[in-house]
């Protein structure tokens, strides 16, 4: 009797494994249909967010919130009650220290924008300000964790993850979630994980933070040594041997996540590659990004990444200015100068990045959120520093369902708390939700006895920004 071939074996395989994957695959198929999501509880207003996570705490009193009684009370003391470890509950004086970039008024709608960031000056008409934030945590990890997740402390999902869980994906071939160059300190994996969610929601990184770039891509996204046909049965008989583990798994969620997540590698070959390549982008583009020029080519690329990913149906899109380091890139406690070299490094990529998706008619339903975990504090830390401020800061948003060139809510007269339309980090992830769609009192998971959610108990939606 003749010995079959190795072509033979694999083809019987790959012909005989309906049979053998028939149980398993309904649960495949349940993966399949969480990728595919539960779909929007209402009329979504945009399809996806890109995410522009400005670490370490930006000064909102040294970019978008101008506080004329600041400038005009430098150098004297107050009363100030402080926040952080040594400090909490105790009454001390610190000195007001004005803002070291010129404020004026930008765009049709007037906008007060320092020359700290004259690009992101230049678009802010397509602006939604909210100079009102608050938030818990005051040091970077926890209050990092907090904005990702909606907790300081617990291992929680990332918003990127409920996004996901709610909506699943707009391009089968690619992850729904990715986060550019993530930082691996204050909270690492934590800022997009899962956590208990099913482990297909967890995000994809690019890069990571402290590595160029010019070198973020996925690895191993394509097979130089295997013709299409040879990786075609490999895939059949590991799809066959994986169906009968997952059979004889039982309910496995990781496994089956771990399948899922080698399926979408293989058929990541046709896009992705594609998608990362970004060669072919004109010289105009390039430079519009400021791509090729020391102070913005990083930041840059991971701009364009984003534009390029949000255009090939990624539905939750990071992109991290963060440093490897435990020293976050806006955390200037005793040289706010500083701020000036991480200002040339984004703003002008920022900026582009808004304009690119209006010219490519994306930013219509598109949510870019602007921020960081944080502002800084009016007064000064040691001779021209600034701690970090929790009670009052600022983010904007841009594109599809927010009002353009809109300020809401204001902190008091020398920027230090919010005191007027308040917006807490619960209400922003409220309010994102609902622009996707979803309503955050109904987006659950049940885990450990009860139903999980990412706003927890606390969160209102602000309707004031919406269009």
């Amino acid at each position: 009797m003749t010995q079959p071939t190795r072509r033979q074996v694999l083809r019987d395989l790959a012909c005989g494994a309906g049979a053998l994957m028939l149980p398993g695959a309904l649960r495949a198929g349940a993966v399949a249909e969480s990728l595919a999501g539960r779909g929007p509880m209402f009329p979504a207003r945009v399809k996806r967010v890109i995410f522009l996570f400005m670490q370490g705490g930006p000064s909102h009193v040294d970019s978008f919130d101008y506080k004329p009684e600041l400038i005009r009370r430098d150098g004297k003391h107050i009363d100030f009650v402080g926040v952080r470890f040594g400090t909490f509950g105790k009454a001390s004086q610190r000195r007001l220290m004005k803002p070291l970039w010129k404020f004026k008024r930008h765009g049709e709608c007037g906008r007060w924008v320092s020359e700290l960031i004259p690009h992101q000056a230049g678009i802010v008409d397509e602006l939604c300000f909210i100079h009102s934030m608050h938030t818990e945590g005051v040091a970077h990890g926890p209050a990092t964790l907090f904005m990702h997740t909606g907790a300081t402390n617990l291992v929680r999902p990332s918003i990127g993850s409920w996004v996901t869980y709610g909506l699943g994906t707009l391009n089968a071939n690619l992850p729904a979630f990715i986060t550019i160059s993530p930082p691996s300190a204050n909270g690492g994996p934590r800022n997009y994980s899962a956590a208990f969610l099913p482990a297909v929601y967890q995000g994809t990184a690019i890069g990571r933070a402290g590595l160029s770039a010019a070198r973020a891509t996925i690895r191993n996204i394509q097979n130089s040594r295997l013709t299409r046909e040879q990786q075609q049965e490999q895939f059949a008989l590991l799809r066959a041997i994986n169906a009968e583990q997952l059979r004889r798994a039982g309910s496995d969620d990781r496994l089956a996540a771990e399948i899922a997540a080698l399926e979408l590698a293989y058929r990541m070959q046709d896009t992705a590659p594609d998608v990362l390549d970004t060669a072919g982008e004109s010289r105009a583009t390039l430079d519009l990004y400021g791509i090729g020029q020391a102070a913005t080519d990083d930041f840059g690329r991971q701009c364009l990444l984003a534009r390029r990913l949000a255009e090939s149906g990624v539905r939750y899109i990071q992109v991290n200015y963060a440093d490897q380091t435990a020293n976050p890139r806006f955390d200037q406690h005793s040289n706010m100068p500083k701020h000036m070299d991480h200002a040339r490094a984004v703003d002008r990529p920022v900026a582009a990045l808004i304009a690119d998706l209006k010219q490519r008619g994306l930013l219509a339903d598109t949510l870019v959120w602007w921020g960081g975990e944080f502002g800084r504090t009016p007064f000064a830390q040691g001779k021209d520093g600034r701690d970090h401020n929790p009670r009052g800061f600022t983010v904007w948003l841009a594109g599809g369902g927010v009002k353009a060139g809109h300020a809401h809510g204001a902190t008091g007269e020398i920027g230090h708390h919010a005191v007027a339309g308040k917006v807490h980090m619960h209400d922003l992830h409220a309010t994102i939700l609902h622009l996707l769609g979803m309503d955050h009192e109904k987006l659950t998971y049940r885990f450990a006895g009860r139903d999980f959610r990412l706003t927890d108990v606390h969160g209102r939606v602000v309707g004031e920004l919406f269009a």
